[in-house]
């Protein structure tokens, strides 16, 4: 019975032998795929750290040039003249630079633009310009513009303009004295002919051998050059105290067919052209009734003076924008541009018994209608008078 059990043992051993060969073999091969899979990760991670060492000095690079390009930045600002103020999308104020809080006065940041300043902020006749009051009770004349970015946010842009505003009011007020110069010697110009040409016709009246008929010519002679003195005088008062007559809804078309019907009489040969265009609804203006047919009258009556046989008045009215657009053309002489230049000046004149006041008056009159005129011409092709009127609806 002995024989037996020693093979079953010899047997077990075998398969016990075998199965611990294979498990050997096979913890040798995973042995390997993990030495090379360890090999792959060491290099991948070598690879990958050299690819984050890239990345990182990128990173550090561009941060770097961020930081710098941040510096320069906020140094230009700390160096800009003009104030700049930063507003979140809440109105606080966010940054402002140091020429901001010099012309303020005021540290803002962290405080509410609208309830700090804003409403302490006076318009003024121009839409960017406010007068502001400093806490030390000065006056400015401050510029603001707005500038609205994608984020919600502002940026103001500050600029004091109160001395340049101060020298421009002294530069306009030297001009005025000096168109005051130039008029009183204009007016004494004027004056002088015509009152030297009165005092000789009334002392021709004194002389005791002089007969009737000649005292009442001389007498007649006298009195024309003292009423063209009159006129002159009149329309020097009435071009330095400007338009001052109440304004009143005039319908302009009526205005412009009233000074048609004074002027083209005076075309006593009749042999030019006359031309009036105008809309068929109604015009509406603000102005004096009196006065804009005067100012009108006295374009025609240049282009009247202008013009030949044969030649040609047109008058028109169209609306342009906001405005109604009166057109006064003429085909005649037409002037040179030294003419043109001067045509508005005030005692300017190329007629010898003008007084060259009619269209300085005439653009004060425009003008505190709140309208503009202008003129084109060239020698030998007319004269273009374009007045606008703001449109009264």
């Amino acid at each position: 019975m002995a024989a037996p059990s020693s093979e079953i043992v010899r047997s077990e051993d075998k398969i016990d032998r075998a199965e611990l060969e294979q498990a050997f073999s096979l913890f040798t091969e995973a042995s390997r795929q993990l030495v090379e899979s360890y090999q792959e990760l060491e290099q991948k991670v070598s690879s990958l750290t050299d690819e984050l060492a890239v990345a990182n000095g990128a990173l550090r690079q561009q941060f770097e040039e961020k930081a710098a390009l941040s510096g320069r930045l906020e140094a230009l600002l700390a160096a800009l003249p003009g104030g700049v103020v930063e507003l979140d999308d809440a109105e606080q104020v966010i940054t402002m630079n140091p020429a901001a809080v010099e012309i303020l006065g005021l540290q803002l940041i962290g405080k509410n633009w609208r309830e700090a300043i804003q409403e302490g902020l006076v318009p003024t006749s121009v839409d960017s310009d406010w007068l502001f009051t400093a806490d030390s009770g000065q006056e400015k004349r401050l510029s603001i513009v707005t500038s609205q970015l994608a984020s919600g946010e502002r940026i103001l842009l500050i600029h004091d303009l109160s001395e340049s505003w101060r020298l421009r009011r002294q530069l306009e007020q030297h001009k005025r004295l000096a168109a005051m110069g130039e008029m009183a010697a204009g007016l004494a110009h004027q004056l002088r002919t015509p009152l030297a040409t009165a005092l000789l016709y009334t002392a021709n009246l004194a002389k005791p051998q002089l007969g009737e008929t000649e005292r009442v010519k001389f007498g007649q002679k006298s009195l024309a050059r003292l009423r063209h003195l009159e006129t002159l005088i009149q329309n020097m008062l009435q071009f330095v105290r400007g338009q001052q007559a109440l304004l009143e809804p005039v319908e302009l078309r009526a205005v412009m067919e009233e000074a048609l019907q004074i002027v083209q009489p005076q075309d006593t040969s009749n042999t030019r052209t006359w031309q009036l265009v105008l809309p068929e609804v109604e015009v509406w203006i603000e102005a004096n009734r009196k006065e804009l047919t005067g100012a009108l009258v006295n374009v025609l009556e240049n282009a009247l003076q202008a013009t030949g046989a044969g030649d040609q008045i047109a008058l028109s009215l169209a609306r342009e924008g906001s405005s109604w657009q009166i057109v006064i053309c003429d085909s005649g002489c037409g002037m040179p541009e030294s003419v043109r230049e001067r045509l508005f000046e005030p005692f300017f004149t190329t007629r010898k018994e003008g007084t060259g006041l009619g269209l300085a008056i005439v653009r004060n009159l425009i003008t505190a209608y709140g309208g503009d005129i202008d003129v084109n011409s060239a020698p030998g092709e007319g004269a273009r008078f374009t007045i606008l009127l703001p449109a009264k609806e």
